[in-house]
Order: C-alpha cells, then sequence, then structure tokens
C-alpha cells in the first residue's frame, strides 16, 4: 500500500485522519508512539508500526482494495463463523463496512473503536440481530478486541477469528512456540496430530491448535525480534503459511511473498460461542514486540 496515494478526508484530531484509498475510507494514526492504519471496509487494522520499530503487521504489496472482497494483510475479522462452515468462507464481516465510533488519544497512544450491526444484508445471509464493537488500542502494544452482543430475542451462536499476519523476515528463520501439541491439519483434511513445542516452517502449514497456550511466541530471527501474541476469548489458535505454490495462484499475493509472512490467529473454533439475548463476548489478541 502506498501511502502517498492516500487522500486526506477529515482530520479528526492531531494523531487521527479519514483518508481515501482507492474508494475506500481508511483511519490513519500517525503518533509520537505508533503508526497505524484501518480500513472501515471490513474492520480490517492494515499496518501497525511502534516508534522505532519496523512494520509489526504484513500487508500483501498486491493487496486488492475491492469493497467485495477482504484485503489480503492485516488483520482480517472473521465472523460469525471461521474457514469454510458457510458462505462466505469466514463470514461477512469482513467484508462489511463498519462505522467509526470513537476516537481517543493521550501522551500514550491513540484508541479508535468501529461498530457494525446487523442489516438487511447481513440477515440475509445470516437471520440474526447483533452488535459488534471493534477495539485498536495503539501504543507500543497493540490490542484487537471484538466484542459481539446478541441483540436478538433467541440465542445463537457464532465462530471466527482475528486474522493476523505478521511480518517476518524470512520464514525459513522462524519459529513458533506456545500454541500447544494438538492440532487439526487443514492439508491433511482435518486429521487430528500432535506436533512438536517448537514450529518451524519447510511447506505449506494450516492448522488449527486445539489447546494454545494464552501467549504464542514468534521468534522473528533475521529481524532480531521476538513477537508475543496473546489471546484471549479464543478456544483455538491457527497458524498458516501458504508457501510458494499456493502463493503463486494467489492473485493478490506476489509469488514469493510467504516468505515475509506468517500468520497466528485467534480463534473460536469448535466448540462455537452461544449467546443468550443481551449477552456479550469477547475476543480479543494482543501483540507485543520484544528485543
Amino acid at each position: 500500500m502506498d501511502l502517498r496515494q492516500l487522500s486526506t478526508i477529515n482530520a479528526l484530531s492531531d494523531a487521527v485522519t479519514v483518508c481515501e484509498y482507492q474508494g475506500v475510507k481508511v483511519i490513519r494514526v500517525i503518533h509520537p508512539m505508533v503508526e497505524a492504519g484501518i480500513s472501515l471496509h471490513g474492520g480490517h487494522l492494515l499496518w501497525f508500526k511502534p516508534a522505532g520499530e519496523k512494520d509489526v503487521i504484513w500487508l500483501s504489496e498486491k493487496a486488492e482494495f475491492d469493497i467485495t472482497k477482504a484485503v489480503r494483510g492485516g488483520i482480517p475479522v472473521c465472523w460469525p463463523w471461521f474457514g469454510k462452515a458457510a458462505v462466505p468462507s469466514h463470514g461477512f464481516a469482513r467484508t462489511s463496512e463498519w462505522t467509526l465510533s470513537q476516537h481517543r488519544e493521550n501522551d500514550n497512544g491513540v484508541i479508535v473503536t468501529l461498530t457494525l450491526e446487523d442489516n438487511q444484508d447481513t440477515r440475509s445471509i445470516w437471520p440474526h440481530k447483533f452488535h459488534n464493537q471493534m477495539t485498536f488500542e495503539m501504543s507500543a502494544e497493540l490490542n484487537v478486541s471484538l466484542t459481539s452482543t446478541n441483540t436478538d430475542t433467541h440465542p445463537w451462536s457464532y465462530g471466527g477469528a482475528l486474522h493476523t499476519y505478521f511480518n517476518i523476515a524470512d520464514i525459513n528463520a522462524v519459529s513458533v512456540t506456545g500454541m500447544g501439541a494438538e492440532y487439526l491439519d487443514s492439508t491433511q483434511a482435518g486429521k487430528i496430530c500432535h506436533g512438536n513445542d517448537t514450529l518451524t516452517f519447510n511447506t505449506e502449514t494450516d492448522r488449527v491448535y486445539t489447546h494454545p497456550q494464552p501467549t504464542i511466541t514468534i521468534n522473528d530471527q533475521d529481524n532480531q525480534r521476538t513477537i508475543l501474541v496473546t489471546n484471549q476469548g479464543n478456544n483455538a489458535a491457527v497458524i498458516w503459511n501458504p508457501w510458494q505454490e499456493l502463493s503463486i495462484n494467489m492473485g493478490d499475493m506476489a509469488n514469493n511473498s510467504f516468505e515475509t509472512m506468517v500468520c497466528v490467529e485467534s480463534t473460536i473454533h469448535t466448540p462455537t460461542i452461544e449467546l443468550q439475548p443481551g449477552q456479550t463476548h469477547t475476543l480479543s489478541t494482543r501483540i507485543a514486540v520484544q528485543r
């Protein structure tokens, strides 16, 4: 994404500006502690860069900003289901238009809140009333939380994920720990498998870890940093890298871009979450960089 092509629509404060990029509205944050961008299309964090640090979040150089599609990279919001449990894949939240409801800032950073509620389009896909709130707390660390409220008169169940793409130097020099041993291997039709304490990458990896620790650690060796991913409200963690063959078949990824990304996702898989009328549940991920 070429930030030089962002056109300013409205300056909301010294640190927060509403911009437009290829027809998509983007909330741009430029603060002494952090730079970040959030697309209202999908409620989707596009980039996050703490002061003095390299980009923490990966965004495809060939990402397509099309309101009918999800953006490749960043943190797509998978809701109210994960994967191909229904149509469209990963739900409709990541291709819906969210509303900026609040922004705050102080010396430590910026907080931006977006909302999404049911409408005629969503009810034609998923016949339930809801209120979703995405909160982005951005400073030296990033905390993203999705709070879902059942505003209907009957219970409903949902799943989903904060599908975070992390920017790394070289997938061949990355290891992940804290994800647990048991996983469902999507490259083997969901086969139940058991792995080691440390995960390294040398082929396509698409795994749903069923008993992750609260904090998963990405050792980004060539960037000389460790990324701590602390998840709450989840019952699984998905780890994904498409490797080269799948990347080549994706129009919105460069052929070798798999080398500089890995996904570690805070996920509600199986069982899903049931909410009674008026009940809420929060799915979150906190991201911190250590050197």
